[in-house]
């Protein structure tokens, strides 16, 4: 999931940063045969590439479940779609060097809530759709409407069972053995591109291993600065995570999520045969494939270097430390660890005022928020006093927009209300209507004022109509309070007004219609009516100009129907949205008060409560602290996860520099532990038979970690698959406790898919690096220790491999997958003689902090912005600012933000920027006991220009030519300063 409505933000704010994917064409011979494009010659999009890697779990969804066509029937058929949808992307990025496959393991506890959620929302909108289905046999039954009956006793594929540790992961990863397999002893474009798989049974996220592969080979001195790297997958948060590799020659590739077109998929009606399909219909056309798209994180980093540029800085600005703060502080917004601040919504232009109140902190925080993965929590405190001083402004601010959509989509409903009732009126209502708008035009004869007799025939002239009796006078002060909703009542009626109906008319109109509706709606969801008087509807009281139809009636007549609930992925229908609020929103915080009622409401304890107030912000911290060492250095702690559903407000974040945040690192969850704490009781099959009591039987010890029936709190939002799942937490000591009981039951082969695996590396027997091996590992020479792989021996790859018995090179090689088209058969059969080599790969570990900086010797790409382009990106960055607050034109924020920040923090410590050592996460910087690694000798990766004698690096700023205007005429210069980097305390400077 990453950051919500990220990738939408900056692919419309950053437009350059996103192009279309080249697809070469495939050949068609006249049997029929399509052969593929020749991918040993260049690459068609005009960027070659060294390493790709695939976050598999993007590519399993969309082939198992496709949105926009028929489902795989099978397993096999999945596997089949997988290796097709996995050409395709060779096929795009044709990677020369590398292909890193990676597949979700078991994430950490933090991520974990997550994901409960998430299966659990699943498995009950599955539920629903089938009790719907249900119905619609039932009364298609009674009406002797025939029923395919095969198709009613045929399960819906559980989705869930994409979870480590079920029988699909180890289906998954055996097909994806044979994958490569395949690929080396069949294809020759691949023969010298080396495959690494990372499987579900190797601990972490799929993205997370990527990024611990990327930064383990960056730390090593062979490494090749100007490797091309390009990421395949949906989540947003890899652009964060591209971003935090400072690695510019970096891409992302995903589908092109915004591209339209009609479903192919059949509904499970159509299916079914109750529901007949047209020649027409969409679901009879050929799917079309979706279109791919680039984001390039070098042209993301040029709009960044405007973005986040500050002059006149009391230290040298750094592209790359800046980089990493606005990394940061895009946490606040939510992602899939933390909720996000009450007050900040990507959608509402949360990132451009977090951007702001940054710029104009910076100067007075004597440093940047974050260094290498660590947070000065003094300078984060700063940041969100500001955020905190605009949380009021913001909360009226939002309101009054959420009032003037709700009020433009009544507007709308009401118009088209109104429209669809001029159909069904009377022929008589519209020859009265005919016969009012000719009566507005009349034949007067010209007067000649000569006196004289005009033998001219006279022309027809329209005379003004009788004006109004209801005409506002703008010179009355009374007549002002009224004008509004004089306009209101004209724009509502406007069809009314046309064909000459009265507003009395048109509201009753309007009223049944209402009423219509709601009664259609209740049948359709087969809930209970109530009694409805229509003689009272129509015959009820006109409601008053100021107020709207569905909420002024006094006797409730208007809306008799109470609202059906929201249902999964559904929208609350405009003429229900002020009632429905009223009723739902209880924390207002608009209103004043509004502390007080959200913690009473969503944590539960009173705003008084100091010291559990205290304890929720301690975690938090905690929390933005762990989710950026995660970013940056790797997880931090396998078991830490925040304990609420909910964020605290941003002026409360006070004292952090008196927090100590620590992390254990722990060990990992077994794949049936994550299983148990994250799977709903309706996907207890993928678990083994054993365990599956645990989640089912009344006296089973966790039997309250899977409710029946859960809430989800809308928090103020419009579709439920953006609420809240108000789901329990998961004990880890009770659930560890009751599972261990049972482990000594499973069979041999559930035990095995519980226990961690390792990545393995696959090498075609023609490509230089296998001889090495062979001769390290396989021969009568072989030294029975692992080979390290590096210099010559490595070929550009740094670790350690070891022997794999489970796929020997010159043996038989099964295809796991049941081939049925003759099509695949050609593609996908046994592999007689092996002719390719699988070890078993480990990730170099580093006991180095991994430093947030360009490499020395790193080629930037060619610019891609223009001098224009800069211009308006500097031009919208200013306007953002005086949009966001006014308190930010000039001088920062008004009293109380960031200066007050200030006062206390200068009152508390005597900091001096350049003189401050690296001293712990205790004040931000760096787990307690680590040291900078510039005071062990060696290992210290390189930097993109030499080192300084205190042991920094520089950084080269970028120019777009010698000079360039600014928007006042004047010449001026872009391009930084050259940081001087680090001192040898370990302090920027």
């Amino acid at each position: 999931m990453g950051v919500p409505a990220l990738f939408r933000l900056l692919s419309r704010k950053f437009h350059k940063v996103i192009t279309p994917v080249v697809e070469a064409p495939t050949q068609t011979l006249p049997d029929g045969t399509e052969i593929g494009p020749d991918l040993s010659l260049p690459n068609p999009n005009g960027e070659e590439c060294d390493n790709l890697y695939l976050d598999m779990n993007g590519i399993v969804h969309p082939c198992s479940h496709p949105e926009d066509r028929p489902a795989p029937e099978t397993e096999d058929e999945m596997m089949i779609a997988i290796f097709e949808y996995t050409d395709r992307i060779m096929a795009m990025v044709r990677p020369r060097k590398l292909l890193y496959i990676a597949i979700d393991g078991v994430a950490p506890r933090a991520k974990m809530n997550q994901q409960r959620s998430r299966r659990f929302r699943s498995s009950r909108e599955a539920a629903q759709k089938e009790a719907e289905l249900e119905i619609c046999i039932e009364e298609a039954k009674k009406q002797g409407i025939p029923v395919d009956e095969e198709a009613t006793k045929k399960k819906a594929w559980d989705s869930n069972c994409i979870t480590p540790g079920t029988p699909f992961m180890d289906t998954l990863a055996k097909s994806l053995k044979y994958y490569i397999i395949n690929k080396l002893n069949t294809d020759p474009c691949w023969r010298n591109t080396r495959f690494i798989l990372s499987d579900a049974s190797v601990p972490g996220e799929g993205e997370h291993k990527i990024m611990e592969f990327i930064r383990s080979q960056r730390v090593k001195p062979e490494y090749d600065p100007n490797t091309r790297h390009v990421v395949y997958g949906l989540d947003a948060d890899l652009i964060m995570l591209g971003l935090a590799t400072h690695e510019p020659h970096f891409r992302v590739l995903r589908e092109d999520v915004f591209f339209q077109q009609g479903s192919t998929k059949k509904s499970k009606e159509e299916r079914l045969g109750l529901k007949r399909l047209d020649e027409t219909s969409e679901t009879n056309k050929v799917p079309v494939k979706k279109p791919f798209i680039w984001l390039h994180v070098s042209v993301l980093r040029e709009y960044l270097e405007v973005e986040l540029y500050v002059p006149n800085l009391p230290f040298p600005f750094d592209l790359e430390r800046a980089i990493d703060d606005w990394v940061f502080f895009i946490f606040f917004v939510g992602n899939d660890f933390l909720p996000h601040l009450p007050s900040l919504d990507i959608r509402d232009g949360a990132v451009e005022r977090l951007t702001e109140i940054w710029r104009t902190c910076l100067p007075h925080m004597g440093g940047y928020l974050t260094l290498d993965g660590s947070v000065n929590l003094t300078r984060a405190e700063m940041i969100l006093t500001a955020v905190g001083d605009q949380e009021d402004d913001i909360f009226k601010r939002l309101k009054q927009q959420e009032d003037r959509r709700t009020e433009n989509q009544k507007r709308r409903a009401q118009r088209e209300a109104n429209q669809n009732d001029s159909s069904y009126l009377d022929d008589t209502i519209i020859q009265r209507s005919a016969k009012v708008e000719t009566s507005q035009t009349t034949t007067v004869p010209s007067v000649d004022t000569s006196g004289a007799e005009d033998t001219r025939p006279s022309k027809a002239r329209k005379t003004d109509a009788p004006a109004p009796e209801n005409l506002v006078n703008l010179s009355e002060r009374t007549s002002n309070r009224s004008l509004s909703a004089t306009n209101k009542n004209l724009i509502n009626n406007r069809a009314a007004n046309r064909l000459g109906l009265s507003n009395e008319a048109a509201t009753t109109s309007s009223i049944n219609k209402i009423a219509a509706a709601n009664l259609k709606s209740q049948m359709t969801s087969n809930e209970t009516l109530r009694a409805v008087p229509i003689e009272e509807v129509v015959s009820s009281p006109t409601p008053s100009a100021t107020d709207d139809i569905a909420s002024s009636d006094p006797s409730g007549l208007a809306t008799p129907i109470e609202p059906a609930p929201v249902s999964a992925g559904m929208k609350r229908k405009a003429g229900d949205t002020a009632d429905e609020e009223a009723s739902t929103d209880t924390v207002r915080l608009h209103e004043s008060g509004y502390r007080e009622r959200y913690y009473e409401q969503k944590f539960g304890f009173s705003v008084t409560d100091t010291d559990q107030l205290g304890e929720a912000v301690r975690h938090y911290v905690h929390g933005l602290c762990w989710v950026l060492l995660y970013y940056y250095q790797g997880c931090p702690s396998w078991t830490w996860y925040y304990p609420y559903h909910y964020a605290p407000f941003a002026a409360d974040f006070k004292n952090l520099s008196s927090i100590d945040v620590k992390f254990d690192v722990n060990q990992p969850f077994r794949p049936y532990e994550q299983l148990l704490g994250v799977l709903p009781a309706a996907s207890r099959n993928n678990l083994p038979e054993k365990l599956q009591p645990l989640m089912t039987e009344a006296d089973s010890e966790i039997i309250d970690f899977y409710p029946e029936d859960f809430v989800i709190d809308l928090n103020g939002k419009k579709f439920e698959w953006q609420g809240v799942a108000l789901l329990p937490f998961i004990d880890e000591n009770r659930l560890l406790s009751a599972v261990s009981r049972i482990y000594p039951s499973l069979s041999e082969d559930e035990a095995r898919r519980n226990t961690s695996g390792s990545s393995l590396l696959f090498v075609s027997e023609h490509h230089p690096m296998y001889p090495e091996v062979v001769k390290h590992l396989y021969s009568k020479k072989k030294q029975g220790k692992p080979l390290k792989l590096s210099g010559k021996v490595g070929h550009g790859i740094f670790g350690k491999v070891s022997n794999d018995d489970s796929i020997l090179p010159n043996v038989s090689v099964q295809c796991p997958v049941d081939v049925t088209t003759a099509e695949a058969l050609q593609k996908y059969g046994n592999i007689e003689n092996n002719q390719s080599l699988s070890l078993q790969f480990e990730v170099p570990k580093s006991n180095f902090v991994h430093k947030s900086m360009l490499l020395r010797g790193v080629k930037m790409p060619s610019r891609v912005l223009t001098p224009e382009d800069v211009s308006i990106v500097r031009a919208e960055r200013n306007n953002a600012g005086r949009r966001n607050n006014g308190s930010f034109r000039g001088g920062g924020p008004r009293r109380g933000g960031y200066q007050g920040a200030q006062r206390s923090f200068y009152q508390s410590q005597n900091y001096s920027y350049n003189q401050q050592a690296y001293t712990g996460v205790t004040n931000g910087f760096a787990q307690t006991g680590i040291q900078p690694p510039w005071n062990n000798g060696s290992g210290f990766p390189r930097s993109a220009n030499a080192y300084s004698a205190r042991g920094g690096y520089g950084q080269q700023g970028y120019s777009y030519g010698n000079s360039q205007m600014n928007n006042r005429g004047n010449p001026y210069s872009y391009g930084y300063p050259p940081a001087n980097g680090y001192n040898g305390k370990g302090a920027y400077r």
